[in-house]
């Protein structure tokens, strides 16, 4: 109590960010949403169809029940895409400024098509993260780099989101700690070491993406619904490997 003077009080306000940095430290992943705005997804999603020459209106030609595309050149809405200020944003509250090597490309996409018989390809994972000498990829405790998915068209959880297993991230770290292991050979020990995990799904609109921690474990899902799913997963090359104790929001996940 100060007699005769009135005492301020000090608010302090939190910097604003485009993602939840702690939910993405706590479940292994965060969205970003409206990392540009819909029309420039939908328009991506167009030039897909194309590219695998179906077409939206003509459920007769989807024979598949996944078509694989990709974009390797970045060109018009994919260019957009990779270089929205948003994404940038949220890769540098993720990894850090200079902590990644910006994307040009979407890189490889899985349509998954409705009304087919399941793909055997949706077993509990973490993408491989580490280039061998032999020109391979391994899974590994140290991570080299990150797993981006971007949504091209609107997803619901009928219509084959990745499942992700929130918090896995930490199993998978204690599980792997710095062994370097076979892609085939780690699944199933990710399964099993995350199995108690609460499962969400990567949902949402056409330009909506996902951060993904490299040691979340998640899978690909059945498709229930209707309409065909477009989204890319590509991987985002960090510049030094993540480990416990380092200053990212990366890092500070395994904590």
């Amino acid at each position: 109590m100060y007699a005769g003077k009135s005492v301020d009080a000090v608010v302090i306000v939190a910097p604003m960010t485009v993602i939840d940095v702690d939910r993405f430290i706590a479940d292994g992943f965060a969205k970003l949403e409206a990392a540009v705005p819909r029309e420039v997804g939908d328009a991506a999603r167009d030039l897909m169809w194309r590219q695998i020459g179906l077409s939206p209106d003509d459920p007769s030609g989807w024979q598949q029940p996944v078509v694989w595309a990709a974009d390797l050149a970045g060109k018009g809405p994919f260019g957009e895409l990779m270089r929205s200020p948003r994404l940038r944003e949220a890769l540098d509250e993720v990894a850090g400024p200079g902590g990644y090597q910006p994307r040009g490309v979407l890189g490889n996409m899985p349509i998954r098509f409705p009304g087919k018989a399941p793909v055997d390809d949706r077993g509990w994972h973490i993408d491989a993260s580490v280039a061998l000498p032999d020109g391979s990829w391994a899974v590994s405790g140290r991570p080299e780099t990150m797993l981006l998915l971007v949504l091209l068209s609107e997803v619901g959880e009928d219509d084959a989101p990745t499942r992700i297993r929130v918090g896995s991230h930490r199993d998978a770290a204690e599980m792997l700690g710095e062994r370097v292991l076979d892609p085939f050979e780690a699944g199933p020990l990710l399964d099993e070491a995350s199995k108690d995990r609460p499962v969400a799904y990567a949902t949402g609109l056409p330009g909506d993406m996902y951060l993904v921690h490299p040691l979340t474990v998640h899978a690909a899902d059945e498709h229930r619904g209707t309409r065909p799913r477009f989204m890319s997963q590509a991987p985002v090359t960090l510049t030094k490997p993540v480990a416990p104790g380092g200053d990212n929001a990366l890092a500070r996940a395994l904590a």
